[in-house]
């Protein structure tokens, strides 16, 4: 099986034409007020964990280098953002909404013209299969268009004055300052859109650190970004994130971090902010999600939808399933219906039709998941799929380990990738003490037909868990809904609506009701004075 893996890396004269990058991207420049600044320090080599046969022994193939700014470079950087926002009184922040609108609309549909690109870079850099990044790309386009109709939707709400005990009143939001955006390598497009593109439309000006994987799909966007926006208003700092992140929350000049990560990393972050109660956080952090299956659960459905939850991507999702409870009743039949369905998934390279399991981004992750499975292994656990857990390179073929217990690693830790384990149980106050006790809380499945069951897992579960799906995988979409966690797994909310909320704040704008205020405020509404202080109506 071993060598069956290893064959699955393409050589150079077996790539589609359709999805070769043509040229390594050599990106020696950065995005610094309003220009493309050329660096002439260290680049930073990025390999694809595409491994292309007949250039050495398992090597990445180089696709691309990216400036490794120093710490200078970084708190120039930051001098620029603060100098946009000025205090609240920069260019940007003091725009009408309607104005920044239009530039947001701008910039998408500049993007828009690079989604060929964009998505072939997803492929290669992340691994992600043409089908998983074709739908990631139209996701953070539809994220923004749906940002830009909810911001409409909040301002029509805001543009009409409140009488109330003698005082005349108009509340609105009002940004925040400079916001510090970190996404992550699994959803690098995505899910940076997801705090970058609300943070923006409310006035703030961004520092945009592109994830450890996934550097280059942002290279596409620098001349989109510079030419939507005022000088300032995005600013992007490349390099090691232990070098130029911590200098910037050292500043205290960061007003809000909008990081997407682990929480050991959060709180470290958070930790080095002098002022850390005005520092804002915006978080989606650890998941360990379960799946608790009753034993009267349609099988069928509840097994596609636990293959589906558990490998898309490779698993490597914050809202996929990270261990299965399943009652020991069923549980046989359960184990022998997975090894099933994971066998007829196709592994392959991101272009292969039909593929689910690709290679992995992190060069370490293949040893880490192994580490898993042996410890699992020494336990009593055991590999219930033929080859489960095999791995050639970057490519890891997905292991279901039954039965897992809490002696084992993966019944604790996340494992971030193509690892299944499944515990049995016999009374469902088993799983709902693992979930109690579990230091993460964002999401969890529950799958069975009895109402009387479900009910008394979802009021156990409501508690310690944020979005509860039942027969059905755990996701984030549809966008409009709340998503955020408990415990480690986030701070914050984050919705097309509610994003828009936790990046910036709520401004009172009040007079006693005279004679005197009522024309004074008439007069700047009428005459159109105020960019803050209007009843227009956003069409």
């Amino acid at each position: 099986m071993k060598k069956s893996i290893a064959a699955l890396f393409p050589e150079e004269r077996a790539i589609p034409d359709a999805f070769r990058l043509p040229e390594a991207i050599r990106q020696d420049c950065y995005l610094i007020d309003g220009e493309l600044r050329r660096w002439h320090g260290p680049l930073q080599e990025i390999h694809s964990p595409i491994h292309v046969r007949g250039r050495g022994a398992n090597s990445g193939t180089l696709i691309g280098s990216a400036p490794l700014l120093d710490e200078a470079a970084a708190l120039e950087a930051l001098g620029v953002a603060v100098r946009a926002y000025d205090n609240g009184r920069g260019a940007w922040p003091t725009m009408a909404v309607g104005e920044r609108i239009l530039c947001v609309q701008r910039f998408a549909a500049a993007v828009r013209k690079k989604k060929d690109q964009i998505v072939r870079l997803l492929m290669w850099e992340i691994g992600k299969s043409v089908k998983e990044a074709t739908a990631e790309f139209d996701r953070a386009l539809a994220y923004i268009r749906d940002t830009l109709d909810a911001l409409k939707e909040l301002d029509r709400q805001s543009s009409r004055f409140t009488i109330q005990q003698g005082i005349i009143g108009q509340i609105r939001r009002a940004p925040l300052g400079v916001v510090l955006c970190m996404g992550p390598y699994n959803f690098p497009l995505y899910e940076t859109f997801t705090t970058l593109i609300p943070a923006l439309v409310m006035g703030n000006t961004i520092l945009l650190k592109p994830p450890r994987f996934g550097i280059l799909v942002f290279q596409p966007l620098l001349e989109a970004f510079r030419d939507a926006f005022p000088p300032g208003v995005i600013t992007t700092v490349y390099g090691e994130g232990e070098t130029v992140v911590p200098p910037l929350l050292a500043s205290g000049q960061v007003d809000v971090l909008g990081f997407i990560g682990t929480h050991k990393v959060a709180d470290a972050l958070r930790a080095i902010h002098p002022r850390p109660h005005r520092l804002r956080c915006v978080l989606g952090l650890d998941a360990k999600n379960p799946a608790v299956i009753l034993p009267d659960a349609d099988l069928g459905q509840t097994v596609q939808e636990c293959i589906r939850g558990s490998l898309t991507y490779n698993g490597q999702r914050c809202t996929a399933l990270k261990i299965i409870f399943v009652h020991r009743t069923i549980a046989e039949k359960f184990i022998a219906a997975m090894a099933e369905g994971i066998k007829a998934l196709k592994c392959g390279m991101p272009w292969d039709e039909g593929v689910t399991i690709t290679p992995l981004p992190e060069p370490e992750k293949p040893a880490f998941l192994q580490e898993l499975v042996q410890d699992a292994l020494r336990h009593d656990a055991r590999v219930t799929n033929p080859d489960g857990g095999v791995a050639s390179g970057s490519l890891v073929y997905p292991a279901l380990l039954f039965p897992v217990s809490p002696a084992m690693r993966v019944y604790h830790e996340e494992q971030f990738g193509p690892v299944i384990p499944v515990v049995p149980f016999d009374d469902i106050s088993e799983a709902i003490d693992y979930v109690v006790a579990s230091p993460y809380g964002q999401q969890a499945s529950i799958f069975g037909r009895d109402s009387d069951q479900l009910a008394r897992l979802v009021d156990a579960l409501v508690n310690q868990v944020c979005r509860i799906n039942i027969n059905s995988q755990c996701q984030r979409s549809p966008d409009s809904f709340p998503f955020n966690g408990r415990k480690n797994s986030a701070e914050g909310t984050q919705s097309v609506a509610d994003a828009l909320r936790i990046f910036s704040i709520r401004i009172v704008v009040a007079a006693r009701e005279t004679e005197v205020n009522r024309e004074i405020i008439n007069g700047i509404v009428r005459d159109r004075k105020s960019h803050f202080l209007t009843t227009d109506f956003i069409l």
